[in-house]
């Protein structure tokens, strides 16, 4: 497919008595994105630790009984994206949450379509907070997936801030970056949007941006969070001069919705006004003195 429409969430988190009441909110988000012609929807890291409300307050407002109520709830989660995804013939990015792949969580986004799991991506690099306080360790493995929709890579949050990770993909043919993020202030999340800008600006492709936005009272991981969601690519031919496709306004939730081109994508690293992708070897070359 050279082209669809792509929609990135500015996602508030809610609290829930019933696991029901959760998979309304999922399925009404879906179902927006889905009348506004999406066809790819990607939800923020960390968006499903909402889910600690199930335990009650004193289990949302421990870290560690918190990570564990998220994590049992990971086979309904499943099932309800696999559902939604079928239902409105949409590829979703879910929200993020702590997955126990050993003795401590790996923080995973997992990748769902029509005809059910598609795959998942761990996080790779942990912030300070999730190093020194919360102990979720970094996950093994990053590569693409294979859609319908053309190759897709994820990077979490603070992985957007890393260009190798998003290089890496890229040269497994990835044209589109999907960047979910949670951060507690407008520098953190600053310092997502200028990753995932210079991450569409030096691949000369697509990043969605989808972030946690408002208050949370019951969950101490993510009690701030600031954000605005959008839909970025290169600043040239083709692309807004801005490279912003859409953006939500700042900590409101609703999604970022644009269409994207792939054709687009590929012309621009064909016939750019500056070839930042197929230039990017030259950096190795010049940093070894070989220029």
């Amino acid at each position: 497919m050279s082209g669809f429409v792509l929609a990135a969430a500015a996602y508030d988190l809610s609290w829930f008595d019933r696991f029901d009441d959760y998979a309304a909110k999922i399925g009404s988000w879906v179902a927006g994105a889905a009348a506004r012609g999406a066809k790819l929807a990607v939800f923020p890291e960390y968006g499903a630790m909402e889910l600690t409300s199930l335990g009650g307050r004193a289990v949302a407002a421990d870290l560690e009984r918190g990570l564990h109520e998220v994590a049992r709830h990971w086979p309904a989660v499943d099932a309800l994206h696999v559902e939604l995804a079928r239902r409105h013939d949409m590829i979703l990015l879910g929200a993020s949450a702590p997955f126990f792949d050993g003795a401590r969580p790996v923080n995973r986004a997992v990748l769902y379509g029509p005809d059910g799991v598609i795959g998942h991506q761990d996080k790779q690099i942990m912030t300070r907070f999730e190093r020194e306080t919360w102990d979720v360790v970094a996950g093994q493995g990053l590569a693409p997936f294979d859609t319908d929709l053309g190759k897709i890579g994820v990077v979490i949050c603070y992985d957007s801030e890393f260009p190798l990770l998003a290089r890496h993909l890229v040269d497994q043919g990835a044209e589109v970056l999907l960047a979910p993020s949670c951060t507690d202030s407008l520098a953190g999340f600053t310092r997502v949007r200028v990753g995932s800008m210079a991450r569409a600006l030096e691949n000369q492709c697509i990043v969605a941006h989808a972030p946690t936005v408002g208050a949370c009272d019951f969950c101490p991981a993510v009690d701030e969070n600031w954000g605005s969601a959008a839909i970025y690519g290169p600043p040239d031919r083709g692309f807004p001069p801005t490279g912003i496709l859409a953006e939500t306004p700042m900590n409101v939730a609703g999604w970022a919705v644009a269409p994207v081109s792939l054709a687009a994508v590929r012309e621009v690293r064909r016939d750019g006004g500056v070839l930042n992708h197929l230039h990017w070897p030259e950096q190795h070359q010049r940093v070894a003195g070989r220029g």
